[in-house]
C-alpha cells in the first residue's frame, strides 16, 4: 500500500496502518503508536492558520491569515504552512541551518525565531511539488468530538479513592454531614462559576 497524507500535506501515513480493508479509519487502539499520535495531533491542527501568516498578522488580525495546508516537523513541535510560505521553511531547512533541528520539538520554535527576525526565502525559491493522486478517495479525518468518543469507547477506568490518596480514612457514607460543611471553608451563599 502507498503512503498518504490526511487533513494536511506533509505527514505521511502507511495506508495499511491506519485504514481497514473497507477504507475506513481503523479503531485508534489498532493504529501503531507513532501514526496514532500524529493522527490525534492532526485533528487539532486542521483549519489552523499558517504559522508565518500568524507571525505577520497576530491574533488581532488572525482572519487575514491563510489556512494551513501543510505540516512539517514532529507532533508538538510542528510548523503549519500555507503554500505561499512553504518556501520559507524549505529555505530555512536547506540553506539556513534548520536541518540541525530535524526531529526535535524545538523545530517550530527555531523556525518561528528565524521568521520573526525578518528572514524569508529568496524570491522564486522553489517549493515542493505535492502530488495528490486521489485526495477525495480518502476518508475524512474525524473531528475532535469523534476522536474523544473513540478514546473513551470501551474504557472502564479505575475508581480512585481521593481520601485514601490524601491519607484520610474512608468514610462509610459518601454524603457530607452538616458537621463537615461547618468545618469547611465553603461559603454556600456565594455564586460559584459553572460551565452552564
Amino acid at each position: 500500500m502507498a503512503k498518504v497524507s490526511i487533513g494536511l500535506r506533509g505527514w505521511r501515513f502507511e495506508e495499511d496502518e491506519i485504514f481497514t480493508d473497507d477504507e475506513e479509519l481503523k479503531p485508534l487502539d489498532e493504529i501503531p503508536e507513532d501514526p496514532r499520535e500524529r493522527l490525534l495531533r492532526l485533528v487539532g491542527l486542521v483549519e489552523e492558520p499558517c504559522d508565518v501568516c500568524y507571525l505577520e498578522y497576530g491574533e488581532a488580525e488572525v482572519h487575514r491569515c491563510n489556512e494551513a495546508e501543510i505540516v512539517y516537523g514532529e507532533p508538538d513541535g510542528e510548523v503549519l504552512l500555507c503554500p505561499e510560505h512553504e518556501p520559507d521553511l524549505l529555505y530555512w531547512f536547506r540553506e539556513a541551518g534548520g536541518s540541525e533541528h530535524k526531529g526535535s520539538v524545538e523545530f517550530a520554535d527555531r523556525f518561528h525565531e528565524w521568521v520573526a527576525a525578518g528572514n524569508e526565502a529568496p524570491e522564486g525559491y522553489a517549493s515542493v511539488e505535492h502530488v495528490e493522486e486521489d485526495p477525495d478517495g480518502l476518508p475524512d479525518l474525524p473531528d475532535q468530538q469523534e476522536v474523544q468518543e473513540r478514546l473513551e469507547e470501551g474504557f472502564d477506568g479505575d475508581r480512585i479513592d481521593i481520601l485514601e490518596l490524601a491519607g484520610q480514612e474512608e468514610r462509610d457514607g459518601d454524603e457530607l454531614t452538616e458537621a463537615d460543611l461547618a468545618e469547611s471553608e465553603l461559603d454556600l451563599s456565594t455564586d460559584y462559576p459553572s460551565d452552564r
